[in-house]
């Protein structure tokens, strides 16, 4: 039993080195082992010992060939990528033009419609139970901040206004625009805290709308100098752009107290805004004449007298207009 077990065993030797001799035999007859690349590299090494210099000159020649052909691969993915790259940027400054389509609606007003909100502007509307309507453009606003800004630059150089720092117009551009984008900005924040329903666009659009009262009041002003038409204006003119604003904020807002904070602060801003316009650029002309009107006195009385000490420009102008009326 026992030399039937180890005949079996023997058989299973032989049918095992059978298939290990025949994968051997597989593995030299495939010509893509790792032996034939063995002895392909140990004749190569020969053939170099036994060619000397040249031979390695050659190898190294290939070497390098084969380092710049990948470089050469590397530089055109770079190029590629560079290419790809600019090519984008490109094509994104082309399509300005479609974004500028995305300001389209803001600006897009026909001359009725922008003379009707004008009007609008100066008439407030008791309506507390609706939200009432605002414009969400913005071309008549940046048109009554521009056309503020012409204004004000009117009032500046025929004031004499001295500007140490900076120029009369970049000081008109900045007052003007600071305040309609500040003051948007801040009225937006408080409506935000005081769940008011309005939006940035709209906001934005409700006080340039809302310089028309002020352009009307400042250009009839600083033409015709007396401070009581002024305070007439300011309180009329001004006053009813400001109600015009109050109306529409309370109509968008829900509690009184959010109704009040929100309301008192945009018309104390507004109407000391335009204060602030009249006063700050307009003092030294009324000086110069409330000198020019009174009836003879001695120089040195008058200038004491009528002139404030503001500032030594204001005291050169005075003297100046003194001298030409003697």
């Amino acid at each position: 039993g026992t030399a039937a077990d180890w005949g079996g065993f023997e058989d299973n030797m032989q049918g095992g080195g059978s298939a290990v001799i025949d994968m051997e035999n597989m593995d030299d007859t495939s010509g893509s082992s790792f032996e034939d690349m063995g002895e392909m590299h140990q004749r190569m090494k020969e053939e170099e010992e036994e060619e000397g210099e040249a031979g390695a000159a050659e190898e190294e020649d290939g070497e390098f060939l084969g380092m710049k052909g990948l470089r050469g691969q590397l530089g055109r993915q770079v190029a590629d990528q560079m290419w790809q790259v600019g090519k984008r940027q490109a094509s994104r400054a082309f399509s300005l033009y479609a974004n500028i389509d995305i300001l389209r609606p803001y600006f897009d007003v026909e001359p009725v419609q922008v003379r009707t909100r004008l009007l609008e502007s100066m008439i407030p509307v008791k309506m507390i139970n609706f939200p009432q309507k605002i414009a969400g453009e913005l071309y008549g606003p940046l048109m009554l901040v521009f056309t503020l800004v012409a204004i004000l630059l009117h009032g500046m150089k025929t004031s004499d206004t001295i500007i140490r720092e900076g120029t009369l117009m970049g000081t008109a551009i900045g007052t003007c625009f600071g305040y309609w984008l500040g003051v948007s900005s801040f009225i937006y924040f408080l409506a935000y805290l005081c769940n008011a329903q309005i939006t940035m666009v709209q906001m934005l659009s409700l006080l340039g709308y809302g310089l028309f009262g002020h352009c009307i009041t400042l250009f009839v002003t600083y033409n015709i100098h007396f401070h009581s038409l002024f305070y007439i204006f300011w309180l009329g003119v001004g006053g009813l752009s400001t109600l015009r604003m109050v109306a529409v904020l309370v109509s968008r807002t829900v509690g009184h107290t959010q109704r009040l904070i929100l309301c008192g602060t945009l018309a104390a801003l507004h109407m000391l805004f335009l204060l602030y316009l009249h006063f700050a650029y307009h003092k030294v002309v009324e000086g110069i004449l409330d000198t020019l009107e009174r009836p003879n006195m001695p120089p040195f009385q008058r200038v004491a007298r009528d002139i404030p000490v503001v500032s030594n420009a204001v005291m050169n102008t005075t003297a100046k207009a003194v001298a030409l009326t003697l």
